[in-house]
């Protein structure tokens, strides 16, 4: 990926997951977000369960792919419940899955539980799998990205390096810092143990709390290459007007 600075501002707007998830808002919303993805050409808008076929009809003909998130926001449904919610969303049109992993399972995995990294890694390779979903189905548009949000803010160092490995060996294509409803958001150090622990590979998207477009530069030279933020079109009309200063 080039340096933050020299991306156009079209190739600036693909780094982002237009978001909207909260629990209340207007009827509109959701249409105003696919609007304004459309009209900046995001690379998605990252949307709750239940919107996920609303979205996909409003950007039916566009490049934006649907995001929606799985076991949202805690993590703590069964590995089951979990395939099941990613299958859904796949039938309704999402292209992007944005997973929480189970944080009590990789704390126990973590301090040498063998039966919860045994389950873990099932619960991983389970969600994993369902990407392949579209094409077995003959579905269009059958690409389709994985993430794994690990939450940073309960983790320890060597708690987010495991998640990242494990991230890895499962097939997801992206790991995430945050959902934005945990007591702590996006943190650039993070962000680079990440891609360290990844490597060039994988995507690592940034998100929770990304407001400015100084904080997005942070995050994408710390190696995020996907930033989730709701103040997308903010962010883009500062770099807009830097890039025209």
């Amino acid at each position: 990926m080039k340096a933050p600075e020299k991306l156009s501002p079209a190739e600036f707007a693909r780094c982002f997951d237009h978001t909207f998830l909260k629990p209340a808002g207007d009827a509109g919303a959701v249409r105003r977000l696919c609007a304004e993805a459309r009209e900046w050409g995001f690379a998605s808008v990252c949307v709750n369960p239940c919107e996920a076929a609303r979205a996909a009809r409003l950007l039916k003909g566009s490049e934006v792919k649907v995001c929606t998130v799985v076991g949202f926001p805690l993590g703590q449904s069964h590995a089951e419940t979990k395939a099941f919610e990613a299958v859904r969303a796949l039938r309704d049109g999402a292209r992007e899955l944005d997973f929480v992993v189970n944080v009590r399972l990789l704390k126990a995995a973590a301090g040498g539980g063998k039966a919860a990294l045994r389950a873990l890694k099932e619960e991983l390779a389970l969600c994993a799998a369902v990407k392949g979903l579209p094409r077995a189905e003959g579905l269009p548009d059958p690409e389709t990205a994985t993430k794994l949000i690990i939450e940073c803010c309960y983790l320890s160092d060597e708690e987010k390096t495991l998640a990242c490995r494990l991230a890895r060996e499962a097939g997801f294509d992206f790991v995430k810092t945050s959902t934005g409803f945990g007591p702590g958001g996006a943190v650039a150090e993070d962000v680079k143990l990440m891609r360290r622990t990844v490597g060039r590979r994988m995507g690592v998207k940034a998100a929770g709390g990304i407001r400015t477009l100084a904080d997005a530069l942070v995050m994408l030279r710390a190696g995020a290459t996907r930033i989730g933020a709701s103040a997308s079109v903010s962010i883009m009309s500062e770099f807009v007007n830097l890039t025209l200063a």
